[in-house]
């Protein structure tokens, strides 16, 4: 995984394909290449109309540049930053910032590969790509793009979800702070969390989310496990992210919202009905009493002990 910064300021993870993916459609890109290569030479040997051979050794040089430069430039213009091997392999080119390739950018990366691959033989892409952290070769360096996989592993667990009490109190956060190796290690603690004992998953939930909390505002409400304030915060991050950027991930429309939100009320309590009567307390005897209150346990960083 890999994080870009987008024109709204908005860190977005995205997945960079890796050399052997990307060999790959390089490999078909190039067959696709080389088949409409021979097959217009043969059309041009072939056909009558040219007669001069300087003239058919011209026209065989422009398409020849027209089909090696030309097809990756007019296929990920065309596509948004998509040939034919990439199409098959689940690739995308994006910028670097994570916005759609531009032309200017698909003609760098396009002449650049005519000397990468067809002059060089790939030697100069496969360096680049393995001393940049990104997988970046040449034509990337220039162009400020990056190749991206939309398609993640099958073994990819599900997106954080929303606890529902905490979903009124999540959208009055203020996340700008957040650093993204803190958001990382609590993803990492939600993928794994039931994979943990149960000491483990609440000794660490509260260490990561004290962590949070620390860049997140406001507190969460009292009696707030630590699995759900973490899942409450990524969930709302990736809401956000989303509905800034829609090219961030596969994110579903935002609900309209009819006014704001209610105060949230302690986790597991639903909120009273503002028109429903409720009936008043008992009333302690003179002779018994009245218990006291009772408060709900919590561990030292403020998080309820998992139940």
């Amino acid at each position: 995984m890999s994080e870009v910064v987008t024109g709204d300021a908005v860190v977005v993870e995205v997945r960079v394909a890796q050399p052997p993916i990307r060999a790959v459609a390089l490999m078909i890109d190039m067959l696709v290449q080389v088949v409409l290569m021979v097959g217009v030479f043969l059309a041009v040997g072939y056909s009558s109309v040219i007669s001069d051979p300087a003239l058919a050794a011209a026209v065989s040089i422009l398409i020849s540049v027209l089909v090696i430069a030309g097809y990756p430039v007019i296929f990920e213009t065309a596509t948004r930053g998509r040939s034919l091997g990439k199409l098959a392999l689940g690739l995308r080119v994006v910028s670097d910032d994570g916005g759609p390739e531009r032309f200017r950018q698909a003609l760098f990366r396009g002449l650049a590969g005519v000397l990468e691959f067809w002059t060089f033989f790939g030697a100069p892409a496969l360096i680049a790509s393995l001393i940049s952290q990104r997988g970046k070769r040449l034509g990337d360096v220039f162009a400020g793009t990056i190749v991206i996989s939309e398609r993640g592993p099958s073994g990819m667990s599900q997106p954080v979800m929303m606890p529902p009490a905490l979903e009124g109190w999540a959208r009055t956060l203020e996340l700008s702070q957040l650093p993204a190796e803190v958001a990382g290690a609590a993803r990492q603690y939600l993928m794994r969390w039931h994979d943990l004992s149960p000491a483990v998953q609440h000794e660490m939930g509260v260490r990561i989310a004290t962590q949070v909390a620390a860049y997140v505002t406001p507190p969460p409400p009292p009696g707030v496990p630590a699995h759900a304030y973490l899942s409450a915060v990524l969930a709302e991050r990736r809401r956000r992210d989303q509905a800034r950027y829609p090219q961030a991930g596969p994110g579903h429309g935002v609900r309209p919202q009819a006014g704001p939100h209610p105060p949230p009320a302690p986790y597991g309590r639903p909120y009273a009905q503002p028109h429903a009567p409720q009936a008043a307390p008992p009333q302690p005897s003179p002779q018994q009493p009245a218990p006291p209150a009772s408060a709900p346990r919590t561990t030292p960083g403020g998080f309820a002990p998992p139940q």
